[in-house]
């Protein structure tokens, strides 16, 4: 009796034993979508986080800090090569045609390309990234805004009539930022539109084809040894007329030279016949008219401009 119960307490531990094993790989089997679930919630909470230190701060990894006062970066290292990323983007206007280019202007550098818009027309955020700059500048960019995007770049669009957005505002690409207007150093409306990396003013050329009204690849790589020659050829195909600027194709009429950086006309135009005329203090359209030989009415058709605009002194017309 005593040896039938041995064995029977025998027999109930072995399979007690043996059981162990099945019940701690049902729990290791209960626990594995728990354990699945909760990788995928430290994963969205780690995508977050980067979201959220992206936005706090685009691009950290080339800019020292996040400045809201200056509008351009000087301390700011440029790099010697780098890749910005252009998927994702919007064109900040609708509009295919660029009155002047990047680059020389007058003995200095005119920073940005200028696309004809009309006042109130809708300017919007070419990347999505956060709003660094909202300000208003009588003598030159006029009401302004500055992006800086995770793509490494800052956009920057001038002379609007009003602003849409305030500093640091998170913005996506297509988010109205502002409306087309003629505010600051500007001589008709248009969209002052620069792109810059590190502080550095580039062609946006480089990256954006107005005309097409898309952008040039899905990356634009810099590189500092081959940018110049690589600026003039885009210049060249995507600028104004096509035609890049040199000092020698900037004297107007009077022998003077014309600021083709406040003025929308190009080189074609003034090698198909069109003049230019420098307005002067306290002249009027009827007075120029006569000078020039022509008529109020072409001139203002020819400039796109009404009978009762006021005048300003350094202001372009153009004339035939």
């Amino acid at each position: 009796m005593i040896i039938t119960d041995f064995k029977h307490i025998l027999v109930c531990s072995f399979l007690a034993l043996a059981a162990l094993p099945v019940s701690g790989q049902d729990l290791l089997a209960n626990q594995a979508p728990i354990d699945r679930k909760m990788k995928t919630v430290d994963s969205v909470m780690l995508q977050r986080l980067i979201q959220f230190e992206t936005l706090e701060s685009p691009a950290s990894d080339l800019y020292d800090e996040w400045d809201t006062e200056h509008t351009h970066y000087r301390s700011t290292p440029m790099p010697d090569e780098a890749t910005i990323d252009l998927r994702d983007f919007c064109m900040p206007t609708k509009s295919r045609v660029i009155t002047s280019n990047f680059g020389y202007r007058w003995g200095r550098q005119h920073k940005g390309l200028d696309i004809k818009v009309y006042i109130g027309d809708t300017i919007r955020a070419a990347f999505s990234g956060k709003v660094r700059i909202v300000k208003y500048e009588p003598r030159g960019y006029g009401k302004y805004v500055v992006i800086r995007h995770p793509n490494g770049l800052e956009t920057y669009y001038g002379h609007l009539s009003k602003q849409l957005v305030l500093e640091n505002d998170e913005v996506h690409a297509g988010d109205p930022i502002g409306l087309g207007g003629n505010t600051g150093r500007s001589t008709g409306s248009h969209l002052h539109f620069e792109t810059r990396l590190c502080g550095v003013a580039l062609n946006p050329a480089l990256m954006f084809d107005f005309r097409n009204q898309d952008v040039v690849d899905d990356y634009y790589v810099f590189h500092r040894n081959t940018y110049q020659k690589e600026s003039a050829q885009a210049t060249r195909l995507r600028g104004a007329g096509g035609v890049s600027y040199t000092p020698e194709n900037i004297r107007g009429e009077d022998g003077e030279t014309v600021d083709f950086a406040a003025s929308p006309v190009t080189s074609r135009n003034y090698s198909n016949g069109v003049r230019f005329h420098k307005v002067k203090r306290g002249e009027t359209l009827s007075a120029i008219a006569r000078k020039r030989g022509t008529t109020i009415d072409a001139i203002c058709k020819l400039n796109h401009i009404g009978k009762n605009i006021r005048l300003m002194p350094g202001q372009i017309l153009k004339y035939n």
